[in-house]
């Protein structure tokens, strides 16, 4: 697996308590994303999808490395798939949704990752990226609280994420700004 090998143990070890600790996820912040897709969205994955919290409220794949985050999601009756972000198991162009939410800070290599996510898109599709802003207040002190815990978290702006999700082709639609933003990009529609 690419993720960082101690964030993938420590998810295994939290996952029988992780969902009394962290809220639901927003479908609403997940929804506002699928509305800039050029194509309907129906085959939807969720990549570092943990538990399932976002999955849960689109329908969407499991896709994580971490075994006892893949067995929680399948609690929740949600398909899984154990892989990394970096290297998705999925063939080029085969779905229409890729939801990175509140993940892509743990990736081992977070270019890689969202370049795999823009190559399983289908033209029109859309990445839907939910994250935190390193830039807000709220943003530095997750940033610190995760490296005392011993997470190798690595968090964007909103300024480098725009930059990091267009640099793989995608055309960046910002959706979100704050502490918690929703950074969206879309693949261009063949003609």
């Amino acid at each position: 697996m690419h993720a960082s090998s101690w964030d993938v143990r420590a998810f295994d070890l939290l996952a029988p308590l992780y969902d009394l600790f962290m809220p639901p996820a927003d479908d609403v912040d997940v929804r506002k994303g699928f509305y800039c897709a050029d194509r309907d969205v129906e085959r939807v994955i969720d990549v570092g999808g943990g538990s399932g919290r976002a999955a849960s409220v689109v329908g969407a794949t499991v896709v994580d490395p971490a075994r006892g985050m893949c067995e929680r999601a399948r609690d929740r009756g949600l398909e899984t798939v154990r892989g990394a972000a970096e290297a998705l198991p999925f063939a080029d162009g085969s779905v229409d949704a890729v939801l990175i939410v509140d993940a892509l800070h743990h990736f081992d290599d977070r270019e890689r990752a969202l370049a795999e996510a823009a190559r399983v898109l289908e033209p029109g599709g859309v990445l839907v990226v939910r994250e935190f802003d390193r830039a807000t207040r709220r943003g530095r002190a997750l940033a610190a609280a995760e490296r005392v815990v011993g997470f190798d978290s690595a968090f964007y702006t909103a300024e480098e994420l725009i930059a990091a999700i267009e640099s793989v082709g995608l055309d960046p639609r910002p959706v979100d700004y704050g502490f918690g933003m929703s950074i969206v990009g879309v693949r261009e529609s063949s003609a």
